[in-house]
């Protein structure tokens, strides 16, 4: 029986997801050096899906930690991604420190520290790319923050106190 493989460059979203959790446990057991692991993530955000599922899955699971200690071949493949590494991780610290604000108006202490999590791995991540690039996003969300909102479609804004505390998230980054 041939073992199925899935091309890197046309794995869906749900794949990319499901290969940045395999590689993640495979690194976390010791099983892929740091290395291997930021070639083989440096080739997964080549595409769309592939940053976005790298992302989504390695921002937001708790018992993943390779963002929490951002080995420095992870960090030098990130790098070398560019603008959309830097986009990416921008709008998961706005979506995150937003979502923030609505766990704490809905008392879910859950959720509020989940959403902790995943903005503190991206200023952590932020803090460590290419400073022009980053300092280049942040001020466009700025700009644009009054337009941005917690729709798909930006339907519904930010409200002030999102707005400040995403503000507050962003000047974080620099500390």
């Amino acid at each position: 029986m041939k073992k199925k493989t899935i091309n890197l460059k046309e794995a869906s979203f749900t794949q990319a997801i499901n290969i940045s959790a395999k590689w993640c446990k495979e690194w976390g057991e010791d099983l892929l050096s740091e290395e291997v692991l930021a070639d083989r993530i440096a080739e997964l955000i080549k595409t769309k899906n592939g940053i976005r599922g790298f992302f989504a899955y390695a921002l937001s699971d708790k018992d993943c930690f390779l963002l929490d200690k951002l080995p420095f071949a992870l960090i030098y493949k990130l790098n070398e991604g560019g603008d959309p590494v830097v986009e990416i991780v921008v709008k998961n610290l706005i979506m995150s420190s937003a979502q923030i604000i609505i766990h704490r108006r809905d008392n879910n202490l859950e959720y509020e520290i989940t959403s902790e999590n995943i903005s503190d791995r991206c200023k952590g991540i932020l803090r460590l790319l290419e400073t022009n690039s980053v300092t280049k996003s942040v001020k466009q969300v700025l700009r644009d923050l009054d337009n941005m909102g917690n729709s798909f479609d930006n339907s519904i804004k930010y409200d002030s106190e999102q707005k400040e505390f995403i503000k507050k998230q962003i000047l974080d980054i620099a500390q």
